[in-house]
């Protein structure tokens, strides 16, 4: 199991490496015509930009999509030799090569035609009366209008409960059904006529009326949910109430039934948003047994898309790739035949992964990392001038008792109980892995929260920070190059994973993660007086992201990317700071072959240390990106888009300022006391 690490490792230089360091910073990746000063992403990233066009089934490309691309191309060489052969049945190898296969299978797909998806819909057709829902819903593996899930209990956090989620309405975020502007209009329009065309592909009459009943049931449910922004609220949408109040609650389903159809038998559980959930039974009770069932058919339609015929895939691109996020063309197969796999049988794959391409020395070389950036935030926290003693005592605890995850689990998940079957169709298959990935989520319910469990396979490339657990993860996925590289310098490494790890560290403090104690309980551990502080300046940082302009006429979510925008700020702060520190515990000998390096030998151009941080930190969002899905990320996704997380984050850092020498005639210029000081 693993424990909160202590850390006893010296403060030590990365740059006692035996092979011969680089700065890894590529000179092409840059836009030299460009004044530094004046638009930084464009100078570190424009070359990249210009390197990398945006490929026709990508609605944006980045430094994160193209290490995902590599992983991609790795995985696949693994998957697809394991799929050319023949392997015992229920084996691991077996259940990879057979959801591989039967992926990448479209003539079979397209003979069965719509046949596999029949006997739900049938199931569906089936109900004859309003009373059944409650039974139906339990069991039903392709609609509903609320989920269940297990996870750790917000004020509980060493124990698992149900949760319910909203949902229920396919454009996920409630602003695109109400919202006028001339886009969001657009896309309601367009998304009517897709339902209109999936019902008459699958041979259902009426088409254009039931298209118009999904809209109605759909815009009535979202009226009730929660906005993005509104579900970044914790203590908002945990509800935890018993089995007995929570019929009273919604009393137009029978709980207990509705229950029985999912195995379980909870005693309590936490509702997530409480307005949504009442909305939903109101519906059951209030909407015609027809147009329910017109909705029901629809999730039904919605989700089986991908799984069917290519006519019917290709449709569900042209609105859901197409029109909502600019793609000229679909995924390759072959791409999404990996997915599926790594979707299903993740860690299993990520076993096979990491021992081919994950060296233990990148561990090792992380944990290093990780120990000097927790004394740096450590060493912050200690000099914030705004906080007193008493919340930066807590503060301290909760960062000494971080869990720190690095490449892979210490264990590794069981699929024994996946039964994949390539005599059926893939669509009875896919069937089966979400029913396993939903008994897998309800077999927690009422145990202890297992910490050593993963939230991320190893082959992905990302990183998180769970409050519940206090945990930080980084998969192997992401450590490699443009994040991490074993043979760059300090200020690469810093710069880039380096801030990767403070900003997962902060997020352990902004501004949802401060709301959880050490132990990943939902407790306030703030005096009044500094959380008052603390909201004040985190305010700075809202409003600041308010004012940019991210398409014309379309303003950054301060609100809504507010959590991700503090952790990029902390990030800045922390890892350049562990990186000074570092600086100052080289020996004379390192320190000189410091002041020697230049960019790849090259002499055409040197940078300071401190420069080659920030090239390093702004290479790691180098990316190019549709207009339509710009919009689409500033209503769905709480990152800034990747310009805004260099020229939208790095005028906040007085240390930027200083190693780039920018003055008050640059228009990225900031005044100083309009700058955010948070962690």
């Amino acid at each position: 199991m693993n424990k909160p690490l202590v850390f006893f490792l010296s403060l030590m230089a990365l740059t006692a490496c035996t092979k011969q360091q680089t700065t890894g910073i590529h000179l092409e990746n840059l836009d030299t015509t460009v004044v530094a000063q004046n638009d930084f992403y464009q100078y570190a990233c424009g070359g990249w930009m210009k390197n990398n066009p945006l490929p026709n089934e990508y609605s944006r490309f980045g430094s994160f999509d193209k290490l995902g691309l590599q992983n991609l191309e790795q995985v696949n060489g693994l998957i697809a030799d394991i799929a050319a052969k023949q392997h015992p049945m229920g084996s691991i190898p077996q259940k990879i090569g057979d959801v591989y296969n039967l992926s990448m299978d479209i003539e079979r797909r397209n003979a069965e035609g719509i046949a596999p998806v029949l006997p739900v819909l049938a199931e569906l057709d089936a109900v004859t009366a309003k009373d059944q829902w409650s039974a139906v819903l339990g069991k039903a593996m392709d609609y509903g209008l609320w989920a269940m899930y297990v996870d750790a209990d917000a004020m509980n956090s060493s124990m698992n409960i149900l949760n319910e989620y909203q949902a229920g309405f396919a454009l996920s975020e409630k602003s695109y059904y109400f919202d006028q502007d001339e886009h969001t209009t657009h896309i309601r329009a367009e998304y009517l006529k897709h339902v209109e065309k999936m019902f008459t592909l699958f041979g259902i009459e009426n088409a254009a009326e039931k298209a118009q009943t999904v809209l109605r049931l759909e815009t009535r449910l979202a009226g009730a949910a929660l906005s993005n922004v509104e579900l970044r609220d914790p203590v908002a949408n945990y509800n935890k109430m018993s089995i007995d109040e929570l019929q009273v609650l919604v009393p137009q389903v029978d709980w207990t039934t509705y229950f029985a159809g999912l195995n379980i038998a909870p005693d309590s559980l936490s509702v997530g948003q409480v307005r949504h959930l009442q909305e939903a039974g109101k519906m059951l009770a209030e909407e015609s047994l027809e147009d329910m069932k017109t909705l029901f058919q629809w999730q039904i339609i919605d989700g089986a898309a991908d799984f069917l015929t290519e006519e019917i895939f290709m449709q569900n691109f042209e609105f859901y790739g197409r029109t909502l996020s600019g793609r000229q063309e679909p995924t390759p197969q072959w791409k999404r035949a990996v997915a599926m796999v790594n979707g299903t049988l993740g860690e299993a794959v990520g076993q096979m992964y990491v021992e081919k391409y994950f060296p233990e020395e990148n561990k090792t070389r992380m944990l290093e990392l990780v120990a000097n950036l927790q004394t740096a935030l450590g060493q912050r926290i200690q000099a914030l001038e705004w906080m007193s003693d008493e919340t930066k005592a807590k503060a301290m605890e909760k960062l000494n008792t971080f869990t720190v995850k690095i490449g892979y689990p210490d264990k590794w998940r069981d699929y024994t109980a996946l039964e994949i079957d390539p005599t059926l169709t893939y669509y009875a298959n896919i069937q089966r892995a979400a029913k396993f990935e939903q008994d897998y989520s309800l077999s927690f319910l009422g145990k202890p929260v297992d910490k050593d469990k993963w939230f991320m396979t190893p082959q992905t490339v990302n990183a998180y920070y769970n409050p519940a657990t206090n945990e930080i993860c980084f998969p192997a996925g992401i450590l490699q190059y443009p994040f991490f590289d074993m043979n760059a310098d300090d200020a690469f490494n810093y710069g880039a994973i380096g801030v990767v790890i403070g900003h997962e560290m902060t997020h352990g403090f902004d501004d949802q993660g401060s709301q959880f104690d050490k132990d990943g309980n939902l407790i306030n551990w703030w005096t009044e007086e500094d959380r008052a502080r603390f909201e004040e300046r985190t305010k700075v940082m809202e409003e600041y992201f308010n004012g940019i302009e991210v398409a014309p006429g379309t303003f950054a979510n301060g609100a809504f990317t507010l959590g991700e925008n503090i952790a990029d700020h902390g990030g800045l702060q922390v890892a350049y700071l562990a990186f000074q520190n570092a600086k100052k515990q080289r020996t004379p000998e390192q320190a000189q072959s410091a002041a020697e390096l230049l960019n790849n030998g090259s002499g055409e151009l040197q940078f300071t240390e401190e420069q080659r941080f920030f090239l390093a930190y702004s290479n790691v969002w180098a990316g190019n990106i549709r207009d339509e899905e710009i919009l689409q990320r500033t209503k769905n996704d709480p990152h800034s888009l990747g310009r805004w997380r260099v020229n939208g984050a790095l005028p906040h850092i007085n240390a930027w300022y200083e190693a780039w020498n920018v003055t008050k005639e640059s228009p990225m210029y900031l005044e100083p006391q309009k700058r955010v000081s948070i962690w």
